[in-house]
């Protein structure tokens, strides 16, 4: 294996904007792979996956370099020149470099030193994991024993996963288009495909005409738990970019109405871009600007949908840097949020009617708990009808909760 010094220079560029400019990492490498395009998909794969890795294993890679703040460009270089030593006992299917190119950005690098501070670092739970103290101390007061489990496979590459848009093809259309070699289905999800292997999906035709969307095996579940039938009204009140209101709009075939509000703008207008490309035509979309657009909604809705926001400790795997720019104080402002979310937007569902609250969360506190608080202040009005939680360790999805409530 030979290491190419431009490749490197591009993976310490984005590092620094991850780390120095506090960039979300996806945009960063979007738009770096984006910038030459003499680079090949080889180049590409190598910029990207170390990218990512470097970010997953941040404190790792810190404490295997003995680098303990870092700021200028030489602590880049020093920590992806360790990472080029470390990923072969980090990841799989890598080989070990005979030794590092004699760069002067790689100098005082010893090998020896690196694998005996490595094996150091993974007797320490939180270094070997590459997590912040408080996610650890967090995770582990809230999951006990199962939280190392879980943090682990937190830390392993996620697949993508495609769900076929119902309105425009099936399953058997789109895997014959992508070829069987490269998809596999997903037991439990009809309209589910993994890749197995990666692809730019956005640059193929299937994917122009609408026939599919990327969305998380885990995320797949939570429209369909909302048990929507045709003709109905329902809302998604936290809908972003909207993934799970196309799903909602398709499993009602086109019928009835899927309005989908949030408070960010260009969000909405990401939605109606992907709604047209799905042929989607049951859909309109709503800026929340104040209390009063959710007031003017009380008792509207068959089916309301709070997918609400949250730490995102559940999509670790697609999101390392997260981990990294999340603060405890962020965590306790955000509970708060869900409650009042929880409050104040249940008001929309119409009596007899039933609402989903959903996160992207393993934390039971932003979860079931606040299922727990709701259903016991609200006894008279609503029932708790079933819950569901997936697990990145057993399911190999993402981590998601989502619970059925019933207005009486």
């Amino acid at each position: 294996m030979k290491l190419y010094k431009g490749l490197v220079a591009a993976t310490v560029e984005a590092l620094q904007d991850i780390f120095v400019k506090n960039r979300q990492a996806d945009r960063v490498v979007e738009q770096l792979l984006k910038s030459n395009k003499k680079w090949g998909a080889r180049d590409r794969a190598f910029i990207a996956e170390n990218v990512y890795e470097i970010v997953r294993w941040w404190r790792l890679v810190k404490y295997t370099a003995q680098v303990e703040k870092v700021r200028e460009s030489e602590d880049f270089w020093r920590l992806a020149g360790v990472w080029q030593l470390v990923k072969p006992m980090q990841l799989e299917g890598h080989e070990a470099l005979e030794t590092l190119p004699e760069w002067p950005e790689f100098e005082g690098i010893d090998r020896e030193v690196v694998n005996q501070r490595y094996a150091e670092g993974q007797a320490i739970r939180k270094i070997a994991q590459s997590i912040p103290d408080w996610i650890d101390l967090t995770g582990e007061a809230e999951l006990g024993e199962r939280w190392p489990i879980e943090l682990a496979a937190l830390n392993k590459t996620a697949p993508v996963v495609l769900r076929v848009n119902s309105l425009k093809a099936n399953i058997e259309t789109v895997q014959e288009q992508l070829g069987s070699e490269i998809t596999e289905t997903v037991p439990g999800l009809p309209e589910a495909l993994a890749l197995k292997k990666r692809i730019n999906v956005s640059g193929l035709e299937s994917f122009k005409n609408g026939f599919f969307e990327v969305q998380d095996a885990g995320s797949q579940l939570i429209a369909p738990y909302l048990d929507v039938h045709a003709g109905m009204s329902v809302i998604d009140a936290c809908a972003g970019a909207g993934g799970k209101s196309l799903h909602l709009a398709a499993l009602l075939r086109n019928t009835g109405s899927v309005l989908a509000m949030d408070i960010e703008h260009h969000k909405l207008q990401e939605l109606e871009r992907r709604a047209a490309r799905n042929g989607v035509t049951n859909l309109t979309t709503m800026v929340i600007s104040s209390d009063k657009v959710i007031e003017n909604l009380s008792e509207t809705a068959d089916r309301l949908l709070l997918d609400v926001p949250c730490s995102g400790l559940g999509v670790l795997r697609r999101n390392p840097d997260s981990k990294w720019k999340l603060k405890p104080e962020f965590l306790e402002k955000i509970r708060k949020v869900q409650a009042q979310i929880l409050e104040n937007y249940s008001k929309m569902v119409k009596k007899g009617g039933k609402m989903v609250y959903a996160t992207c969360s393993v934390l039971p506190s932003e979860s079931e708990e606040q299922v727990r608080a709701f259903t016991k202040r609200h006894k008279a009005d609503w029932r708790f009808v079933s819950e569901h939680r997936t697990s990145p360790a057993q399911d190999g999805f993402d981590g998601f909760y989502m619970a059925l409530l019933e207005r009486k």
